[in-house]
């Protein structure tokens, strides 16, 4: 048996392009390396805060995502992810600058879904931030214009946190809330809602209470990159002979 080389770390074919930003990473959070069953690799890229890429629609910052995508290819990545939904603008533009698949948001996954619907239901999505949530974000990740939406801008803690940075330290029980909170508006406002994706990807460790809360289906950041890994490292099944 030959060895190929040619790369610098092997073992974790999956890279994690990571926002700055200084939050707690709980478990079930995409920064968190416990969340996830396989290795990962992560990149952080710098000056992409949260509040520059969410309120800011991410400007000026193509070239750094870029470039951290192409490093973590270049260290051994096989496939490439991103930390914030609301990255799908940079879809195209990240999948064309290197040699592997690249999905950057769970927003992706809302086609996947809504085609497990019975007719008259639609997926419906609980974003971080609403307004920010711009008709390129959802066009970019295959998501129609129309889709039942709500956000947690006017929640006491997630927004608080995670994008206008007012604190390092987070309350967990009122993040919770925030997210029920805005689940519950979305379904109350759009009852056709047959299931929830999450957008952000510091959402998943809520999920399973949200889905427990409204008696829905939710898929989040962590439902998406688990089948995207299960691509690059098919199960291996022991076949009787």
């Amino acid at each position: 048996m030959i060895a190929r080389g040619g790369r610098s770390i092997y073992g974790a074919p999956l890279g994690i392009l990571m926002l700055e930003a200084r939050f707690p990473r709980i478990p079930g959070d995409m920064g968190n390396g416990t969340t996830w069953p396989f290795p990962v690799l992560f990149k952080v890229v710098p000056g992409a805060t949260p509040r520059r890429v969410v309120l800011q629609g991410a400007a000026g910052l193509l070239p750094d995502f870029i470039a951290a995508a192409q490093e973590l290819v270049q260290l051994g990545a096989e496939a490439i992810t991103t930390n914030c939904g609301f990255l799908s603008v940079f879809q195209a533009e990240i999948a064309a600058a290197v040699s592997v698949p690249v999905a950057t948001s769970s927003l992706m996954q809302v086609p996947w879904v809504q085609a497990t619907l019975p007719p008259g239901k639609r997926v419906g999505v609980v974003t971080v931030n609403k307004a920010g949530l711009t008709p390129a974000h959802l066009a970019a990740a295959g998501v129609p214009l129309d889709v039942p939406m709500t956000g947690t801008e006017a929640g006491r803690e997630f927004f608080r946190v995670l994008i206008r940075a007012e604190s390092e330290d987070m309350d967990v029980d009122l993040a919770r809330a925030d997210i029920l909170d805005a689940g519950r508006a979305l379904v109350a406002a759009h009852p056709e809602v047959g299931a929830v994706v999450l957008e952000c990807t510091n959402m998943p460790p809520y999920a399973a209470d949200l889905a427990a809360e409204l008696g829905l289906p939710v898929y989040d950041i962590y439902s998406m990159i688990c089948w995207f890994q299960a691509g690059l490292r098919p199960r291996r099944w022991a076949l009787e002979r």
